[in-house]
């Protein structure tokens, strides 16, 4: 009982010993992922906010920083022959010096740091490249990095890092998996976890911020979406690939707008599915999920960014959202058919 307390003392010393690093104001698209930070200090978790100024003056600095060559080395000896861009990664480099630097330089007397920086609209041009990789290869290292400035999505990933002790990623949950490719390769059968219905399967996806070890055959890229828009010189430096099936737990912990946290956990799978796409993306299967989806998710406002721990840890999950003084009421699951949502009509 003692080793099965161990990852819930992890995440709340952790907690307790926690700063936040931002860069940047959260972009108007991504207005969801905005939320109070009063629920931080209540956490007793440091917040330290910064302009993208102040990063990109940083990394100016860090021009021509004799350790270039070996990060350099190090990213292509962790991309193998997924070093698809091998010219971007020395200013991929500097960039991860300067994000290592200011956190040596700024945790002060806390022991663990987390960022959420900011990644677009105005980064690619003014840096020259997108920070996916960078992110990819911190949080693989048990600092988190959430993507848009998502200051809770962060703090999601930090609680998780703890509790597994293994890296974690930040996903969008708001896509769907087509018709064809579930009639083709999930209908009808057994994965590890269980079988799918087409209303129990999503696309988990991000532009290329999950760590290389949750990826299957990672390959450095360049951000497809921005490209419509921008030449793809000043968008490379996405970590693509689609994520390694098996047991997943997905959750995120949330301040409302008056400043009260809530949190939702669901647990299921990563298919072992080809996505046929692009970014750090996998097809997931959670049993009842688009109950779960409009019930909690749409309807509690949660935003479209969703944490995941890539094993079964919800009793961990649950028993430290407690013990942070969540009320269990404020902590919503996935119900299993039969049990209906408080707002669900149980005639339909």
């Amino acid at each position: 009982m003692i080793h099965e307390f161990l990852p819930i003392a992890r995440a709340i010393v952790g907690l307790q010993n926690l700063k936040i690093i931002s860069f940047g104001p959260r972009p108007n698209n991504f207005l969801a992922c905005n939320a109070p930070i009063r629920a931080l200090y209540d956490l007793d978790v440091e917040i330290e906010e910064n302009s993208e100024l102040d990063l990109l003056e940083a990394f100016q600095k860090h021009a021509n920083d004799p350790r270039i060559d070996e990060v350099v080395k190090d990213m292509a000896n962790e991309l193998g022959t997924g070093n698809k861009i091998p010219q971007v990664l020395p200013k991929l480099a500097q960039y991860e010096l300067t994000l290592l630097d200011w956190i040596e330089g700024h945790k002060g007397s806390r022991q663990y740091v987390a960022m959420a920086n900011k990644c677009w609209p105005a980064f690619q041009t003014m840096f020259g490249f997108v920070p996916c990789y960078v992110n990819s290869r911190l949080t693989g290292r048990g600092i988190p990095v959430a993507c848009e400035v998502d200051i809770y999505g962060a703090l999601s990933e930090f609680i998780g890092t703890c509790i597994t002790q293994d890296a974690v990623t930040l996903l969008d949950i708001n896509n769907s998996v087509p018709r064809d490719m579930y009639e083709e390769s999930i209908k009808g059968k057994k994965f590890e976890c269980d079988t799918y219905t087409d209303k129990e399967i999503f696309m988990g996806f991000h532009c290329g911020n999950t760590a290389s070890s949750k990826v299957c055959d990672c390959k450095m890229c360049f951000q497809r979406i921005m490209a419509r828009a921008l030449p793809v010189e000043v968008t490379n430096g996405t970590l693509e690939g689609d994520l390694q099936p098996g047991k997943a737990t997905v959750y995120r912990l949330q301040s409302t707008a008056d400043t009260k946290l809530r949190a939702y956990i669901a647990q299921g799978e990563i298919l072992p599915v080809a996505t046929r796409s692009f970014g750090s993306i996998g097809t997931f299967g959670i049993k009842n999920m688009s109950r779960f989806y409009r019930h909690v998710l749409i309807e509690k406002h949660y935003p479209h960014h969703a944490a995941v721990m890539f094993e079964h840890a919800g009793k961990y999950l649950w028993e430290v959202l407690k013990y942070m003084g969540i009320p269990v009421e404020e902590i919503d699951y996935n119900f299993p058919k039969g049990d209906f949502y408080p707002t669900e009509n149980p005639f339909a």
